[in-house]
């Protein structure tokens, strides 16, 4: 077998597969063989039914099978060994001779491809990029250890209502008289909370209640929601579309959520014991950790401004209709020929992206290993935990869920392509001239904003 490259263009060529009798005869024997070991036809004994036979019923498609795989092998051999860099994946020529596989024993098949271009980046203080600094103001602050009172904040048993306590008690449905009815819908230990109510009017009326109280109001009106209904009711969101009229609600219990007072015992709960003796630390540990968690914001919306600059800057030729078409064949049946045409600019910038942050990868040597994607799991991991007020887990812990995570192949993948990401950022940061400016949270979100207004495919991951 032959295989021989003919450019067509700067960034595409040809791949020429020759394909001799030789090359295929012994693998379509083998098959034929194996074929007639297992086959079952009327009249034959197994394993005795003639060659000749089998060849004529299943011969062709054995042999275009085979041949297939043949010139799947070798494209993806050849491509290996010559080191061609190539984009998306080899198409068939547009102006292939259909192959006869019943009369011809020697075959030419040709292969479009296209060729990743040369990218030279340099990078160097003369180039400026954005660097967003975001202002951790007292308002930012103040709302920071708020969140941390209300994490770590409790229900208490209080005597009355007001307007925002969660109440424990029973429904019960009523008749248009204002009875408990028999074999009506009644539901036990349900928790509802009074600002949660829609209705104005039967807000008001649980006001002032106490344990034993009892509540008659239309759920309807305080619920609109079938998907409530049925949560509260504890019935199927069927049921609940067709419910209408009043219920009693018993109140056996009043509780009122009071957010945990800022002193040590809520220092201890967020950061662990005696880490933090005062408030001023408090608040020191809080700044720095609103500061960490929006250097992954700035870290991004600096790569999309770099991205941007250097996207332009550099700009590699792209082989545009091979991909186009390459783009359209990998997506039939999923998107329209209309819809590729309308989203290749963004493909075409990130493909453009990614050329220019292999090369960094590649001449400077930027290396992930396996140390790094499991810092970046067991990160995954402590911000998940953190979530439910979870935090300073033990290492060994975080390690044992980390492990986990990076036992699913698509998380490992990605939390590698992550760490290259991050990696990347930081050269570039290293490289280039920050122009650093200091911005409120709002001013930052803004940014986002008005890239949306100009570019409404473009948003915020």
């Amino acid at each position: 077998m032959n295989i021989v490259k003919e450019k067509t263009g700067d960034l595409t060529a040809v791949l020429k597969v020759n394909i001799a009798e030789s090359d295929y005869a012994e693998k379509v024997d083998n098959v034929i063989k194996d074929y007639r070991k297992k086959a079952r036809i009327d009249g034959f004994r197994p394993g005795k039914v003639p060659t000749g036979l089998i060849k004529k019923m299943y011969g062709t498609g054995i042999l275009v099978e085979e041949v297939n795989k043949l010139i799947s092998e070798s494209l993806t051999n050849y491509i290996r060994e010559e080191k061609l860099n190539i984009l998306g994946e080899p198409l068939p020529a547009e102006n292939q001779k259909t192959a006869d596989f019943d009369t011809e024993t020697e075959f030419e098949f040709s292969f479009d491809i296209a060729l990743a271009p040369e990218v030279e980046v340099k990078l160097s203080k003369k180039d400026k990029v954005p660097y967003y600094d975001i202002k951790v103001d007292k308002k930012l602050l103040d709302t920071h250890i708020d969140n941390y009172a209300r994490r770590f904040g409790e229900f208490i048993d209080v005597e009355e209502t007001t307007d925002n306590e969660m109440l424990t008690g029973n429904f019960a449905q009523l008749d248009e008289e204002g009875n408990v009815l028999e074999n009506g819908i009644k539901a036990e230990d349900v928790r509802i909370t009074i600002e949660y109510i829609k209705d104005e009017e039967i807000k008001k009326s649980f006001a002032g209640k106490k344990v034993g109280d009892i509540v008659k109001f239309d759920v309807r009106k305080a619920y609109p929601s079938d998907s409530e209904i049925a949560s509260m009711l504890k019935i199927d969101k069927e049921v609940a579309q067709n419910i209408t009229g009043d219920f009693q609600f018993e109140i056996l219990k009043v509780q009122r959520f009071d957010k945990a007072e800022v002193n040590q015992e809520l220092f201890d709960k967020a950061f662990g014991k005696d880490v933090i003796k005062s408030e001023n630390e408090f608040k020191a540990k809080v700044t720095e950790e609103i500061k960490s968690n929006f250097v992954r914001e700035t870290d991004y919306r600096f790569l999309i401004d770099a991205k941007e600059k250097f996207v332009q800057k550099i700009n590699p030729d792209l082989p545009v209709e091979f991909l186009k078409r390459w783009l359209t064949v990998a997506n039939e049946g999923k998107f329209t020929p209309e819809q590729i045409e309308e989203e290749f600019p963004k493909f075409e910038e990130d493909l453009k992206w990614q050329l220019i942050k292999d090369r960094i990868i590649k001449d400077n040597d930027i290396k992930v290993e396996e140390k790094d994607v499991l810092e970046a799991a067991k990160e995954v991991t402590a911000a998940q935990f953190a979530q439910y007020g979870l935090a300073n887990l033990p290492d060994e812990q975080l390690e044992q869920y980390a492990q986990e995570i990076l036992k699913k192949d698509n998380e490992r993948r990605n939390l590698y392509e992550k760490k290259f990401e991050d990696k990347v950022v930081d050269f570039i940061k290293d490289s280039v001239k920050l122009d650093t400016k200091e911005v409120t949270v709002e001013e930052f979100q803004k940014l986002w904003e008005d890239d949306q207004k100009k570019d409404p495919k473009k948003s915020k991951k």
